[in-house]
């Protein structure tokens, strides 16, 4: 388009720290190669025009619209959000470029989002730093589309950088971006699941965790005391979400520790652990991932987990790079319906 400002955003995947940012934890997200583009002509009006490469037909909206469960909401929202900001005064067409698979859990609605928002700024001219870009983002997905994410997808889309992982405290919004060792890289592979967040089950594991806040009084569930939850007078539910949040939380920090120190050996026993706590405490994973995760370890991965809400999406795998060709052709024989989607690691 001409006469149009753009962005780009990433996809990301969050290596360790899963359903910890909701719950005053940390977080290790790192962004991804495949991402988005957004070209954006603002509009006198408020109509809403948005063409994608994932889709056949273009999506006519109204900013005034409220939320319909189609993937032209996050355009929709974000740019409510961009005139709320002061960024535009009124509608926009908008045209998206995107590589990031629908429905694998690495973040293609933030990274739109984000997107959006970083190309309405540059038609202000002038606006909210990347961090506060953010943090309108997660608003777009909570209040406009109804799913109760925290602020790990949209700080990782709109700070992470290549060849890091970014170690978020999702209380403070303090973060430090952490090099990957050299030799080996975090290999995201397709489970063939597509999963939505919009679906009900990432709501449910939230309202589970809401009611452990409710019992013990506090938002910041990860930072609890062990033996205080386990003798904690609470359903067995709730009970056993807070007992994830509370050991992925000291996961990530060892796992921060582990890459700083180039120790990727017990960086992937952490996400071996992660990945049994997310299947028996959090109950976020399906059968058909287990495996996948299981033949990862297998062929010689030295850890690998679900990543994302949950559900289905993608795995993360550490793999040695030398050994990264080898183990993705074994693993698809094994798995017919798993693809490679990217991987991440160490800048040449």
């Amino acid at each position: 388009m001409t006469d149009a400002f753009t962005a780009r955003a990433p996809g990301r995947v969050n290596l360790i720290g899963e359903h910890t940012d909701y719950n005053g934890g940390m977080v290790l997200p790192a962004a991804l190669a495949v991402g988005l583009e957004v070209a954006l002509v603002p509009r006198p009006d408020s109509a809403v025009a948005v063409a994608s490469n994932g889709y056949d037909a273009p999506a006519i909206r109204d900013l005034a619209d409220d939320a319909v469960g189609d993937w032209a909401d996050p355009c929709v929202g974000a740019l409510r959000e961009a005139n709320a900001l002061g960024l535009l005064r009124g509608g926009a067409t908008l045209e998206v470029q995107s590589t990031i698979p629908q429905g694998s859990g690495l973040s293609s609605s933030a990274a739109l989002i984000v997107a959006v928002l970083k190309a309405a700024r540059e038609a202000a001219g002038a606006g909210p730093d990347d961090v506060e870009l953010a943090v309108a983002a997660r608003r777009v997905e909570n209040l406009y589309m109804g799913v109760p994410c925290g602020i790990m997808d949209q700080m990782a889309v709109a700070l992470a950088t290549p060849g890091t992982a970014m170690a978020l405290d999702t209380r403070t919004l303090s973060c430090e971006l952490v090099a990957f060792p050299r030799g080996y890289e975090m290999v995201v592979v397709h489970s063939g699941l597509t999963r939505k967040l919009t679906d009900g089950r990432y709501a449910a594991r939230k309202a589970e965790c809401d009611a452990a806040k409710r019992h013990f009084g506090t938002e910041d569930l990860c930072l609890l005391d062990r033996a205080l939850v386990e003798a904690a007078e609470l359903d067995d539910i709730p009970k056993r979400r807070t007992l994830h949040c509370l050991s992925e939380h000291a996961r990530v920090q060892k796992a921060v520790a582990a890459m700083r120190a180039g120790d990727m050996a017990s960086f992937g026993t952490l996400m071996n652990a992660s990945h049994a706590s997310m299947r028996d405490l959090f109950e976020m994973s399906l059968p058909e991932i287990d495996a996948l995760v299981e033949s990862s370890l297998k062929l010689g991965a030295l850890g690998a987990r679900l990543t994302g809400g949950g559900f289905g999406g993608c795995i993360v795998a550490c793999v040695e790079t030398e050994r990264r060709e080898t183990w993705l052709k074994e693993l698809s024989a094994r798995h017919a319906r798993s693809r490679f989607i990217d991987a991440v690691g160490a800048e040449p």
